[in-house]
């Protein structure tokens, strides 16, 4: 047999060097750039960019129409940890983050766990569950100042009919009732996707596992607490993470239902940071910048923390 060759049996073929047999399958990495460079870009474009730009605006001065007039430096930060409504504006986002991913977060496991099971109409349940998801902030946000209105709300009108209020009840103009009613907006948009997020959650627990839970004795309230919610940790982490995102960043509703009130009392750091440059008798532009530089690292130290601390009761659990 000539040198070089490998006898198969049947036929001679040449062998193939170590270095090419371990060459196969590998892409070049031109090749794979080539590839990322669509999403490459969108990142660059989309994210980088404005975090670069948003940086360079929190250090700069500008005029009321919005022309840079020179720099700042970090005076602009100073501003806004010196601004007298910002231990009010910090408290009303914690009050609206914890508020609407704490019951959303609650309402959806039990929506979840009625979707989950066959019925007649379920599918058009499941539908109707996403519209409130499906619609724009801001037409919901708008229909709910219409419902929640002092003299015109069907609200209002209902609570009356069943003679559980005496008088209209003035649920965005009174400083008892705004944020409450915020909250029911929040919670309100935010059930379509954390509860289709546990029922993807739900369907994907092992109906075994259940089964021999049954067999062994266990009970509804036993199942869910050991086996079902244990199971659904992956999908509590994505929603929980998710929805504190989507909340800390929800402009629309904030702002629709908060505009007619003058000053700070009930915003939170995304409104805040708008009202710094448009609303605010100063129109400070670089303020506002400093004041999203400030909203990006609260989210992600926020963020951070909570990862930090599901990851901990993992590691115990194991």
């Amino acid at each position: 047999m000539a040198q070089g060759t490998i006898d198969t049996g049947t036929a001679v073929r040449p062998a193939v060097p170590a270095r090419r047999r371990a060459q196969v399958g590998r892409v070049h990495p031109l090749v794979a750039l080539l590839w990322l460079a669509p999403a490459l870009v969108l990142i660059l474009g989309v994210v980088l960019f404005p975090a670069v730009k948003l940086f360079q605006a929190s250090r700069g001065q500008f005029s009321i129409t919005g022309l840079r007039t020179g720099d700042a430096g970090w005076g602009n930060y100073a501003k806004v940890l010196e601004h007298p409504d910002l231990p009010t504006v910090l408290t009303n986002t914690v009050i609206w983050v914890v508020a609407v991913v704490a019951f959303t977060i609650l309402l959806s496991l039990g929506i979840a766990q009625f979707l989950a099971k066959d019925f007649p109409g379920r599918r058009l349940v499941r539908w109707a569950v996403i519209v409130p998801w499906a619609a724009s902030l801001i037409v919901t946000s708008q229909l709910f100042v219409l419902l929640y209105d002092y003299n015109y709300g069907i609200i209002n009108h209902v609570l009356q009919q069943l003679h559980l209020i005496s008088a209209p009840v003035d649920f965005l103009g009174n400083d008892s009732w705004t944020m409450f009613s915020m909250v029911v907006v929040g919670i309100f948009v935010s059930l379509p996707f954390t509860v289709f997020v546990f029922i993807a959650g739900l369907n994907a627990i092992p109906t075994d596992v259940m089964e021999a839970s049954r067999v062994d004795g266990a009970g509804p309230w036993q199942r869910y607490r050991f086996i079902t919610l244990p199971l659904l940790r992956p999908a509590l982490m994505v929603a929980t993470v998710l929805n504190v995102i989507y909340v800390f960043n929800s402009f629309p509703i904030i702002y629709t239902l908060n505009d007619r009130n003058p000053g700070f009392t009930h915003d939170t750091t995304i409104t805040f940071m708008y009202k710094l440059a448009f609303k605010s008798q100063e129109k400070d532009v670089g303020m506002s910048a400093a004041a999203g530089i400030f909203n990006v690292l609260l989210i992600l130290v926020v963020v951070a923390i909570y990862l930090k601390i599901i990851n901990a009761r993992a590691e115990a659990t194991k």
